[in-house]
């Protein structure tokens, strides 16, 4: 599920999830405030894929681990990456 596979599209990937919403944090953003993002976009079929309140915690996660993002005093979430 992290990584795309013969049988998993990069868009139902945390990979792929993850990249989509790094996107997203060129402005830092709540947890909630891009959680909402991702559910209007799913909605308004900008992202093709639904992922649960879970998987989108383990795609954070996974974005945190690998030094992507991290996450301020306040809790707000910030792009790593340059």
């Amino acid at each position: 599920m992290i990584l795309p596979k013969k049988q998993l599209s990069l868009n139902e990937s945390f990979f792929g999830f993850g990249g989509f919403l790094l996107q997203q944090l060129s402005e830092p953003m709540t947890i909630d405030e891009l959680w909402e993002y991702y559910k209007d976009s799913y909605t308004n079929k900008k992202y093709p894929v639904k992922f649960s309140f879970d998987q989108y915690i383990m795609t954070l996660d996974y974005l945190f681990i690998i030094g992507a993002i991290k996450k301020d005093e306040k809790g707000v979430l910030c792009y790593e990456v340059d």
